[in-house]
C-alpha cells in the first residue's frame, strides 16, 4: 500500500449507487495510491455508507457527499473544484464500478509525473466479456474526436480512467455549461486537445461484470447515444471555428 500521499496527484473516484463493487474498487485503490478522493452523486442505495466508514478509519481516503444527482462530469467538477483549492494539480479519474485496472494506477500517475503539461488516456484492451455493441459503437466516437482533433492522438475518447492536469480542465468546465453526464469523458478530451494538451495513451484492460458479479451499468443507449450525437454536433461547429488556429499549430 502507498503510505505516503501524494500532494500533487489525487485520484478521484465519482460514484451513482454502483452497490458493493463501489468499496471494492475504492480498497483497491487505496492498495496503490493515496490520497482517494470519492464523490458520491446524491447515491440512493446506501453504496456510500460502507465508504464514509471507512475514511473514518483512513486518513488517505475522502468523502465528498452530493445532496443532488449531477451526473458524473458535474460530480468530478465539484471535485477537482475543491482539489484545485487544495493544492491538487492532477487527477486520475477512476469509475466505481470495478472495470478499470487499479494496478495500473501508478503506472498513469508516474507518467504523468514526467509529463505533467500532458493527459495519460488509458486506451482500453476489450475481453471477451465486452459487449459487442459497446465495443463497436464507440468506433464512432473515436473516430470523430480524432477528427476534431486533426488526429492528435486520441487513442480512445469514452474511457474514462485517465489523469487530467486539473487546471486547464476546470477552466473548460467553469466556461462551459456541458460536459456534465455521460458527455464528458469524450468533450473532456477534445477540448483539452484544443487547448494544447497532448495527449498519451497507456493500454489498460476493461472488465465487464455480469449482474451476478455486481455489475451495475447506467448507460442508456438511447438517451446517452442522443447526448453524444448532439455533443459531436457542438464539437463539430467549434472544431470548424477553430480549425485554421489548429492548422497552424500542426505546422509549426
Amino acid at each position: 500500500m502507498n503510505t505516503i500521499a501524494s500532494s500533487t496527484h489525487i485520484l478521484m473516484i465519482p460514484s451513482y449507487n454502483t452497490g458493493k463493487k463501489l468499496q471494492e474498487t475504492v480498497q483497491e485503490a487505496l492498495e496503490h495510491w493515496s490520497p482517494v478522493w470519492v464523490i458520491i452523486d446524491a447515491s440512493t442505495d446506501g453504496s456510500d455508507q460502507p465508504i464514509v466508514e471507512m475514511a473514518k478509519e483512513n486518513p488517505n481516503l475522502t468523502v465528498i457527499q452530493l445532496q443532488k444527482n449531477v451526473g458524473k462530469g458535474g460530480a468530478i467538477f465539484e471535485g477537482i473544484t475543491q482539489a484545485q483549492q487544495a493544492g491538487y494539480t492532477h487527477v486520475l479519474t477512476m469509475d466505481a464500478d470495478g472495470q478499470h485496472p487499479a494496478h495500473l494506477i501508478p503506472t498513469f500517475m508516474n507518467k504523468s509525473l514526467e509529463s505533467p503539461k500532458s493527459m495519460i488516456l488509458g486506451k482500453p484492451i476489450f475481453g471477451e466479456d465486452a459487449p459487442a455493441l459497446r465495443v463497436n459503437g464507440r468506433k464512432v466516437s473515436n473516430w470523430l474526436a480524432n477528427l476534431e482533433t486533426l488526429w492528435q492522438g486520441i487513442g480512445d475518447s469514452l474511457y474514462g480512467f485517465r489523469v487530467y492536469p486539473i487546471s486547464p480542465l476546470h477552466k473548460i468546465m467553469a466556461n462551459n455549461h456541458w460536459m456534465r453526464r455521460y458527455d464528458f469523458d469524450p468533450e473532456a478530451v477534445v477540448r483539452l486537445c484544443w487547448a494544447g494538451v497532448k495527449p498519451i495513451n497507456i493500454d489498460a484492460p476493461v472488465k465487464y461484470f455480469s449482474i451476478e458479479e455486481g455489475g451495475i451499468s447506467h448507460f442508456n443507449y438511447l438517451r446517452d447515444n442522443t447526448l453524444l450525437t448532439g455533443m459531436h454536433i457542438r464539437l463539430m461547429f467549434g472544431f470548424a471555428l477553430r480549425l485554421p488556429k489548429l492548422l497552424f499549430k500542426i505546422t509549426i
